[in-house]
């Protein structure tokens, strides 16, 4: 066994995040970051948008080179899944050895929902977007002309339609839902994002489900609930993700959404600790788990914080964004239990703010960098702003600040 140390099991935003602060608090003993990636950590978001559009290359992806990691003394062990943690003497098993650890951090991220072997889901030629090897294995198929089924329309599938589109594909999007978009967003969202998808050719199918796939080799269509067939010579299922829960489970590790923490990242068994996508932790009297990199970078920091004695609560204020043709979508905050949207601007440039009585929770703003601003620093100062004013885009929102 090698010197217990820190270590940290996942190799995406969080863990990185998470050893790089621990280093940066001071601590000098042994840490070991595995991931089971074969690659360093990465940024995720440019996969759908930059990286598969050919804009972006590999090595930029990357969060830091693997010479930070060995300057820092950080151990890498990538492309090496951990199969099982043993709580009760403090160890991890990885390639059939046990590694000893004083404190154990799990960022396993989350995994990316399939579409049901019954109906097709396990045909050649059906994509998932969630890792630097799904983007490489789908890249090929981006060839102008051919045809793409998006079944989902979430901000991942319709990302990944923008690029098809923009390469010249001929691209149909099918959302179960009454709408695109119905999860996470306002109905005045989704109909801006249905109004520039349809502008660059895309067919939106809303409010209409997926019987099956077809084809019996590789994918070749699909047959929707109404009875329409869509031809396709590859499928992007775009369903949502699952927080990645299965080694903490089988340590007897407490689950709900995702591992279950208390207000500062500790789980229900000693000396461990989650953070990132598949981390789960006390708000507003419930539980929320985010999925977002800004969550991962904060959650993981403060969890290496406490790992060294600051008991510091998480207190989140979530942030997200999204790119999609020449539209910068940038969210603020969270909508649950909205009654009122106020829009500000119109057009192109335009924001919709989310009021639950008088008390502002969250701005979705499109190409309106001043809106989101203003908005992100009200929700970070617990304050909330006179609708009126948010309404009429001559006013200046600055002094709302003041």
């Amino acid at each position: 066994m090698t010197e217990p140390g820190i270590i940290v099991i996942g190799g995406g935003q969080a863990g990185s995040a998470l050893v790089s602060k621990l280093r940066t608090n001071g601590y000098a003993g042994a840490l070991t970051l595995i991931g089971a990636e074969p690659v360093p950590p990465y940024q995720r978001p440019p996969l759908s948008k930059a990286y598969l559009m050919g804009e972006m290359e590999l090595d930029r992806l990357f969060l830091r080179p693997e010479a930070w990691y060995r300057d820092q003394d950080i151990t890498l062990m990538m492309g090496q899944p951990v199969t099982a943690i043993d709580p009760a003497v403090q160890t991890v098993t990885v390639g059939g050895v046990k590694l000893g650890y004083v404190e154990l951090a799990l960022s396993t991220g989350a995994l990316p929902r399939q579409l049901p072997v019954a109906v097709g889901g396990a045909l050649p030629g059906i994509y998932t977007v969630r890792t630097l090897a799904d983007i490489d294995r789908m890249a090929p198929e981006f060839v102008a002309g051919r045809r793409l089924v998006v079944i989902g329309g979430g901000y991942i599938g319709l990302e990944a339609a923008a690029v098809a589109a923009k390469r010249g594909l001929v691209v149909s999007v099918v959302e179960m839902a009454p709408r695109i978009l119905q999860r996470v967003a306002a109905p005045q969202t989704s109909d801006h994002f249905r109004a520039a998808h349809q502008a660059h050719g895309v067919t939106v199918i809303e409010g209409v489900g997926l019987e099956r796939l077809l084809g019996t080799d590789h994918v070749t269509g699909a047959r929707l609930s109404d009875g329409r067939e869509l031809a396709a010579d590859f499928v992007i299922a775009g369903v949502g993700i699952l927080p990645d829960v299965a080694l903490a489970e089988a340590a007897g590790i407490a689950i709900e959404n995702g591992i279950r923490t208390d207000t500062q990242g500790r789980t229900s068994v000693p000396h461990v600790w989650a953070a990132g996508d598949c981390a789960s932790f006390p708000w507003r009297g419930g539980r929320l788990r985010l999925e977002s990199v800004q969550n991962a970078i904060d959650l993981a920091e403060c969890v290496a914080d406490n790992m060294l004695g600051e008991a510091r609560d998480y207190v989140p204020v979530p942030w997200f964004w999204s790119d999609q043709y020449d539209i910068k979508l940038q969210i603020a905050g969270l909508n649950t239990g909205y009654d009122r949207i106020v829009t500000r601007g119109a057009g192109d440039n335009v924001s919709f703010w989310y009021f639950s009585g008088d008390q502002l929770l969250a701005v979705d703003a499109m190409n309106d960098p001043r809106s989101y601003m203003i908005g992100k620093r009200l929700l970070e100062m617990g304050r909330s702003a006179d609708p009126e004013i948010i309404a009429d885009a001559s006013r200046d929102l600055k002094p709302l600040l003041r």
